[in-house]
């Protein structure tokens, strides 16, 4: 198990960093959240989950120990996998899954792409009594990027990362800019894009 990874961003992608950890460059997947609060060449120190499969040793990235408690406790859930659970930490953050969880929320969970009905309902009743209270207003990872075009740019490689058409991704980003303002949180608005998707 590696719990977490320092060292120096490499490179970012639209999905992953690597990060030169002692000279091995180690990919690490991460929501766009993340990813917008990493820059290259600068340190970072990333919580890690690592997902073994017979062909495969995947290193998941979080903005803290908070996301990655809650990224492997939804895949206790049957029928979640790290896909699913990666994309559940991209839309909402730890505290709205407790909250959802807890107050028997479908409408929430299936904001997330993957989750439809039955598959939120199933989510809350093998998780509702292990998730736990939400911790109070925690904020959204990433910090404020003050260039528009940057924002534009993160907010639809994450969309379309998270398997979004390039076409639903513009017609996203055009619905959450009046809310970008002169410092657009990357993060925040990647989640008013996918719930506007949601809704759509």
């Amino acid at each position: 198990m590696i719990a977490y990874v320092r060292g120096q961003v490499a490179s970012l992608g639209i999905t992953s960093a690597v990060v030169d950890v002692g000279g091995v460059g180690l990919e690490v997947l991460c929501s766009p959240g993340t990813l917008a609060s990493l820059r290259r060449g600068q340190d970072a120190v990333l919580p890690t989950s690592m997902v073994v499969r017979e062909d495969s040793l995947t290193l998941y990235g979080f903005v803290d120990d908070d996301e990655r408690a809650v990224f492997e406790l939804v895949q206790t859930a049957s029928g979640v996998g790290p896909k699913v659970a990666q994309a559940i930490t991209a839309v909402l953050s730890p505290d709205e899954v407790r909250r959802a969880i807890s107050t028997d929320d479908v409408k929430t969970l299936t904001r997330v792409p993957g989750i439809g009905q039955k598959g939120a309902q199933r989510i809350i009743l093998e998780l509702k009594d292990r998730i736990g209270p939400a911790l109070g207003t925690a904020s959204v990872g990433g910090p404020a990027v003050p260039a528009a075009a940057s924002w534009r740019d993160q907010v639809h490689q994450g969309l379309v990362g998270l398997g979004w058409s390039v076409k639903d991704a513009e017609r996203a980003i055009e619905t959450v800019a009046p809310q970008a303002g002169d410092e657009a949180n990357v993060a925040l608005l990647l989640r008013a894009a996918l719930q506007s998707l949601s809704k759509g």
